[in-house]
């Protein structure tokens, strides 16, 4: 029994061309399906129950891509929406994932996100070239966002030069590693947007997503 033309493959022949519409697609299988039942053989009939089958999976592909230009619509004003509120953060410091600190002011302050409470949170800090400079006994804290200013002494108790520094959180519960997230400060001096979205430029050259952003200050 002859069948007709099947939608999916008119589909997948719009989606090889960047140009092609729901529209072209439509007309070619119209086209196809006209030209079948006027070519059928009268004694082998096109099949009713067929027709009707196709007719639905066309109007499915319709549907997806009707659905998925709304969604592009939706996300564009999002991205909108989303860039106009990232620029009101221009000259804000923002809490962000990173373990970069330093001694100046407005670069000495850390903070770290616990998954759960921990009965002990300990910080180490280490120089440019990885050697320990100091080891911070927090005691125990709560869940979430964590802050804590480092007073720029080393564990001898000197002010430590100028300079780029890291640190590490260790924290546990019930003798138990509790997960964390490294956070330090950052000060927004532009905004922008890219294929991943909208782009939060800092002072030191870093970039981090409008997601990342942990605290406002």
């Amino acid at each position: 029994m002859s069948t007709v033309q099947d939608a999916s493959s008119v589909s997948s022949l719009s989606s090889a061309g960047t140009t092609s519409t729901a529209k072209e697609t439509e007309d070619r299988f119209l086209t196809l399906l006209v030209a079948q039942m006027k070519n059928q053989d009268p004694l082998d009939p096109l099949d009713n129950a067929e027709v009707t089958s196709q007719m639905a999976q066309l109007s499915t592909v319709q549907g997806i891509e009707d659905m998925n230009a709304t969604l592009d619509a939706l996300a564009a004003s999002m991205g909108v929406n989303q860039m106009a509120q990232a620029a009101n953060l221009i000259g804000s410091a923002v809490l962000v994932p990173g373990d970069s600190i330093s001694p100046a002011e407005l670069e000495n302050v850390m903070g770290f996100d616990l998954s759960r409470p921990a009965d002990k949170v300990t910080v180490d800090i280490f120089d440019a070239t990885g050697g320990a400079v100091r080891s911070l006994d927090l005691g125990p804290r709560e869940d979430g966002v964590n802050l804590m200013a480092w007073d720029g002494l080393t564990s001898s108790g000197t002010a430590a030069p100028d300079g780029a520094y890291t640190f590490r959180i260790n924290a546990t519960q019930g003798g138990e590693q509790v997960d964390s997230t490294a956070l330090h400060l950052g000060l927004v001096n532009s905004v922008s947007q890219n294929s991943q979205g909208v782009q939060i430029n800092l002072a030191n050259s870093e970039s981090v997503t409008y997601a990342d952003i942990r605290q406002i200050f």
